[in-house]
């Protein structure tokens, strides 16, 4: 798909502002958080009694609880590497040291440290199969995964807005069940990469919110075409050793929705919210295409609605290769 002129000029005008971007959304890297300050120092004396205190704090959480945590976990160490197809959305010029090249370095900069602090705590709990972590890790990598978005910078931006809220209140809300467990240094964890995620959630948020004051009919047809594709997240490429891809997602998304830490109706209620923050029921001045693309829109929610009320969630649980104990 051809960068069209108008788009060219849309991603021009959103660059003149990146400085302003990248002052309000990410942080500079000497004041944000790094994944050594979260976790027991080994160069201290106290490390193996923190170490115990820690592992401890583990054993209450739920089967499912750390199945949903190990996937966020292997999901958020493979997003750095999308850099490369961030590289390649068209008007991002990866040769250029300044403008959107520099918005992808810094911000998988930032995602990069997510995945790092969760890795060393699940190495660190002793509840965890690491080679076979790693193991799916490595294949989610290799595998790579469409999310169909042809290199089109509307599409993409609305697909990280969305991915963005959804790993959001994911993390959120496994911090909040860890804290119930009394595991209050995973419930910090992932506290603070929730944060993250919000904050950059809003960075995707204002980059669509601008393309719809300038070129409202395109993005507002790539919005249609995305919600009917469907919003694919990292996480429905995952496989085991000796696995297919994909075919460990299911079983992943169970878990998450015995345990209500990612939902159907999460997908829905993140449907509303981006349509209400955009105004899209109120945008005025486009053509009849975009016009039955909204009127598409506006009912969609409704739509899955229904659909979701039919969704049955096995109660067996899944024996992940991933949980050791």
């Amino acid at each position: 798909m051809k960068l069209s002129n108008v788009r060219k000029e849309v991603m021009q005008t959103l660059e003149e502002s990146m400085d302003e971007l990248l002052n309000e959304y990410l942080r500079p890297i000497e004041e944000n958080w790094q994944p050594a300050e979260l976790l027991p120092d080994s160069n201290k004396a106290g490390f193996i009694d923190e170490l115990k205190e820690m592992q401890a704090m583990g054993k209450e959480m739920s089967y499912d609880l750390w199945a949903v945590l190990i996937g966020d976990a292997i999901t958020e160490e493979a997003l750095p590497t999308y850099e490369s197809w961030l590289m390649g959305i068209d008007g991002v010029d990866s040769g250029n040291k300044k403008g959107w090249s520099e918005w992808v370095r810094a911000w998988t900069a930032e995602e990069n440290r997510h995945g790092d602090l969760l890795n060393r705590y699940l190495y660190l709990s002793g509840r965890v199969n690491m080679k076979e972590m790693e193991i799916t890790t490595q294949y989610l990598i290799n595998d790579g995964f469409d999310i169909q978005t042809s290199n089109d910078p509307y599409r993409s931006f609305i697909y990280t807005r969305f991915q963005e809220l959804a790993t959001n209140l994911s993390h959120r809300r496994v911090a909040t069940f860890a804290k119930k467990t009394g595991n209050n240094i995973l419930a910090k964890i992932c506290g603070v990469i929730a944060a993250d995620e919000a904050r950059h959630a809003k960075a995707y948020a204002n980059f669509i919110k601008r393309i719809f004051e300038i070129d409202p009919n395109e993005v507002m047809l790539a919005l249609e075409d995305m919600m009917k594709k469907r919003i694919i997240m990292p996480a429905h490429f995952l496989r085991e050793s000796g696995g297919k891809i994909g075919e460990l997602f299911t079983h992943f998304s169970d878990a998450a929705q015995r345990i209500k830490v990612y939902t159907t109706q999460d997908y829905i209620d993140i449907l509303k919210s981006l349509l209400k923050e955009w105004n899209i029921e109120n945008i005025t001045g486009i053509n009849d295409t975009a016009e039955r693309a909204r009127d598409y829109l506006i009912a969609l929610p409704n739509r899955l609605q229904i659909i979701s009320e039919r969704v049955i969630i096995p109660e067996k649980q899944y024996k992940f290769k991933w949980i050791a104990v």
